[in-house]
């Protein structure tokens, strides 16, 4: 006990006092912390901040402080006329507003691009909103949006419907193998193999004639509502009536069609609306020529079509690349491959000048639409790989334990597998949609004046040719080219994590 109380201690000096710990938080420790805390990120941030310095700050005085605001021509961006440093010459671009969103759309039509524009806006945005009912509905009028789109920026209206397309589909298909077959015939002439051409070219025609046997009733058919007094309306009638039984058989009859018929009558009628409202058995609006739209409105519809059908395609393409069949196997990876290997500007050039040649004489596709298909079918080939990569990332046991169920093929790749891989490949398919959005540009070379195609119009005005036009136009671009690929960007982070809320810790 003695030498407990002998070996006790009591301090009879205070503590030195201690420096405070080092700030971790708010700004000052931010930058203690992740700025400044080595040697190597000193100079690292030194760079950094003289480039920021370097670039932002006169990037700011252009664009804002040494900014001419107001101006009825190229006098008020001059430095002589304004007397000191001129930067952004924004009159110029108020002056070429129009152009640059409407090309040469004729003013008086106008109104048509605009509502086009409000349409859009106003079905995609619910879409976009989790909580918002009805998704079902909206989804339906988006998808039916861009046949309204084009009958609204275009115009014209509807000689027939369905039957009347088919008939004229496969007319098309008719007279496509009898011109080969004759080309052959001709061919034969004046080649070394001239026996061999001749009897393949008469084998090719044949073929083509037992075709048009085959489809006589069709093209008879189409003949015969053609004369009729309302040939748009009894051709819907008529495709109405193939078209909703054959879903409701499609959808199990009697058991479980019901809802597939009622569908298909809804879809219908929604039609009829349209096509009354829109007056297109009356011809509809007054037609305006693609060659004329330019601007923002073509990079929107080259950037959305390439966007919206790219994707299926994609899909399609993906699934078949992983089938067992394997003519569809081969057929998709050599398609994929022959895309991926082939620049997108050699497509539109084929697309814009080649393709017409393989066409009938009596077929035309408007320039528009030839560069659509070829945007659509290219983009489809890299989304293809992307989805692809999703696929691959989903374990084999999702489709066995699918199998295990009693699911069909079907079923287990809309409902089981496909979810999950697009949901691990947002970012990439995000990242496809960002590059297709920019490489639309591109279509200015074969003479679709889009954003920047309509930009380049502008600078040959002498009304407004400054020393600063061109990098206010520029500029300008720019601005609107991040205002949409930011807001795609920030959009898919949110999904990605609204959708991996289930991955967080």
């Amino acid at each position: 006990m003695t030498d407990a109380i002998a070996s006790s201690f009591v301090r009879q000096d205070l503590v030195p006092e201690r420096r405070a710990p080092v700030k971790t938080t708010g700004l000052v420790g931010f930058i203690r912390t992740r700025l400044l805390n080595s040697p190597t990120n000193i100079l690292l941030t030194v760079v950094a901040l003289g480039l920021l310095w370097y670039t932002i700050v006169p990037a700011f005085k252009f664009l804002l402080v040494d900014a001419v605001w107001s101006g009825k021509d190229r006098n008020a961006c001059l430095a002589e006329t304004a007397g000191r440093q001129v930067g952004a010459c924004w009159p110029y671009i108020q002056a070429k507003l129009t152009q640059l969103i409407y090309g040469f759309y004729p003013e008086a039509e106008r109104w048509r691009v605009n509502l086009t524009f409000v349409l859009a806006a106003v079905l995609l945005l619910p879409l976009l909103i989790p909580r918002l009912p009805a998704k079902g509905l909206n989804a339906s009028l988006f998808f039916a949006f861009p046949a309204v789109a084009f009958f609204l920026l275009r115009g014209g209206g509807l000689a027939g419907f369905g039957v009347s397309w088919v008939a004229s589909l496969l007319q098309l298909f008719d007279d496509s193998v009898v011109n080969a077959g004759q080309a052959l015939v001709n061919l034969s002439r004046s080649s070394a193999i001239g026996p061999l051409l001749w009897a393949v070219g008469n084998i090719i025609v044949l073929v083509g004639s037992l075709i048009g046997w085959l489809i006589f009733p069709v093209t008879w058919l189409r003949e015969q509502l053609q004369m009729s007094s309302q040939p748009l309306w009894f051709d819907f009638l008529l495709t109405t009536a193939i078209v909703s039984p054959i879903l409701f058989f499609l959808g199990g009859g009697m058991r479980t069609g019901q809802r597939a018929l009622l569908g298909s009558l809804a879809s219908f009628a929604g039609i009829a609306i349209v096509i009354k409202l829109m007056g297109l058995d009356r011809g509809g609006l007054p037609i305006v020529d693609t060659r004329l739209w330019g601007g923002l409105l073509v990079t929107l519809v080259v950037s959305v079509t390439g966007i919206v059908t790219s994707m299926p395609i994609g899909i399609a393409l993906a699934l078949g690349r992983r089938s067992t069949i394997p003519l569809i196997r081969i057929f998709s990876i050599a398609f994929i491959e022959f895309w991926r290997g082939v620049p997108l500007i050699t497509v539109l050039f084929f697309a814009t000048y080649m393709l017409p040649l393989f066409l009938p004489g009596n077929f035309n596709v408007d320039g528009l639409v030839r560069a659509l298909i070829g945007i659509a079918l290219f983009a489809g080939a890299y989304q293809a790989e992307v989805v692809r990569g999703g696929l691959a990332a989903i374990p084999r046991g999702q489709g066995e334990a699918a199998s295990a169920l009693g699911l069909s093929w079907w079923k287990t790749a809309s409902l089981i597998v496909m979810p999950q891989a697009l949901r691990h490949v947002i970012p990439g398919l995000v990242n496809s949609f960002i590059a297709l959005f920019k490489d639309t540009s591109l279509v200015s070379i074969v003479a679709l004046f889009d954003l920047l195609g309509s930009l380049h119009a502008t600078f040959s005005d002498p009304t407004w040719s400054t020393p600063t036009t061109a990098f206010t136009g520029f500029a300008f671009a720019g601005m609107i080219y991040f205002v949409f690929c930011f807001g795609m960007s920030r959009y898919s982070l949110f999904v990605e994590n609204r959708l991996n809320a289930h991955r967080r810790h």
